[in-house]
């Protein structure tokens, strides 16, 4: 039996991967601000802000425990909540087991943030948190130990997810969905609403893809050929994104915007997530450029729809939340068989990983819609989670926080 040894390029590369990862929660408040009204900036940047507060706490307390220490096929114990039984000197493969906790910690913090996006500008702070520790604790916990741990009905079904394509993109963008649909649509919809500041957004993605690296890269839990393989496809495939949407919005509206190359750029973030050490660059290019056309699709049609997704999180996260995972049964080649590729050496076949994939998606989706669903519900029954209608005109900056971005 071999015994792991701390490296410390592994070590050195999942502390930056780390740091890169936290640095997304700002630039995705800085993303989501820019897209709301001025009038709610500060309340929307609060939503993703937030998580760095209390989900870190949660998960430390008992969050971790939950997700990634050893229980049974559903959830893990509580043998390591408080980080109990663990020290300095404990590893994690070659890494320090409180590295991959804070690692995996920036993983639970932007997760339900995401969700915001859908229920943006019409929510209570107090509530949100509320919804967001639950959620946390009945959603994403559970659903990180079904993939993310070898104990996990959905890992030993053979499904994979290289960086969170479903336990992040599909469980957010599910969530936002519900939760959008059961609080109802913003007031003054119908006279059209704007993203009040172009240039937060623009940055904000920025920031996003920036930290993304630490996102796909750091998932390799290692500095090897996996962690470059990842890294490319977190260059490449939002740059096909970016490009198709850009494309398409030319071909529908006659124009190409800021907004859409921003937008088209974090949809193929998402897209590659779960594909990101599995996908070889130009399959990886490809489905990026897909997930963007589909996204463009549902965020320019929502309204049709008849569901206010304020922000996009199901447009953008959700349909790639939805495309990724499958597509990793499609086109993957390294590290496990496809219907596109496959190698002698490895024994689950292309069609039954396409099957796992489409299992473990039908599994986490419903699961996150039914759980969120319920949780909304509850929260406006006991509580009430949607604000006033003149809390929602005035503004959730001044009405609830007592403050405002612009002040001239």
């Amino acid at each position: 039996m071999e015994t792991s040894a701390l490296n410390t390029g592994d070590t050195a590369w999942m502390l930056i991967s780390t740091a890169l990862v936290l640095f997304m929660v700002p630039g995705l408040a800085m993303f989501y601000g820019g897209l709301a009204r001025s009038k709610n900036m500060l309340g929307t940047m609060m939503h993703s802000i937030i998580t760095l507060g209390v989900i870190t706490m949660q998960w430390v307390v008992v969050g971790y425990s939950l997700a990634l220490s050893d229980g049974n096929a559903f959830i893990g114990g509580l043998s390591q909540a408080f980080l109990a039984g663990i020290g300095p000197s404990d590893l994690h493969g070659t890494i320090p087991t409180f590295v991959w906790i804070a690692f995996q910690g920036t993983f639970a913090c932007i997760t339900p943030a995401l969700i915001a996006g859908a229920i943006a500008e019409r929510i209570k702070f107090g509530a949100y948190i509320v919804f967001i520790l639950l959620w946390s604790t009945l959603v994403y916990d559970p659903v990180c130990h079904w993939l993310w741990h070898s104990q996990g009905f959905l890992a030993q079904a053979g499904a994979v997810d290289f960086a969170g394509g479903m336990v992040v993109h599909l469980t957010s963008g599910i969530a936002g969905l519900a939760a959008c649909i059961i609080l109802g649509k913003r007031h003054g919809l119908e006279k059209g609403i704007l993203p009040h500041n172009l240039v937060h957004v623009v940055l904000g993605a920025g920031i996003l893809w920036f930290g993304w690296f630490g996102f796909n890269a750091g998932s390799a839990v290692a500095s090897n050929g996996s962690a470059g393989l990842a890294f490319l496809n977190t260059l490449v495939g939002p740059a096909a994104g970016m490009c198709a949407w850009l494309i398409i919005e030319k071909i529908h509206l006659k124009k190409s915007s800021a907004l859409g190359g921003a937008t088209g750029a974090i949809a193929g973030l998402a897209a590659v997530t779960p594909a990101a050490g599995y996908a070889m660059p130009f399959p990886a290019m490809l489905l990026a450029a897909v997930t963007a056309g589909v996204s463009y699709f549902f965020v320019s049609r929502k309204n049709r729809f008849g569901y206010d997704d304020a922000l996009d999180a199901f447009g953008v996260h959700g349909i790639a939340g939805i495309i990724g995972p499958l597509a990793v049964g499609v086109l993957a080649s390294q590290g496990v068989n496809s219907l596109l590729f496959s190698h002698p050496g490895i024994s689950r076949s292309g069609m039954d990983q396409f099957l796992a994939q489409a299992k473990a998606l039908g599994i986490v989706g419903t699961y996150s819609l039914v759980v969120t669903g319920v949780l909304v519900l509850a929260i406006e029954k006991f509580m009430g989670f949607r604000v006033a209608k003149d809390v929602e005109e005035q503004g959730l900056d001044l009405s609830l926080h007592g403050e405002q971005a612009y002040n001239h």
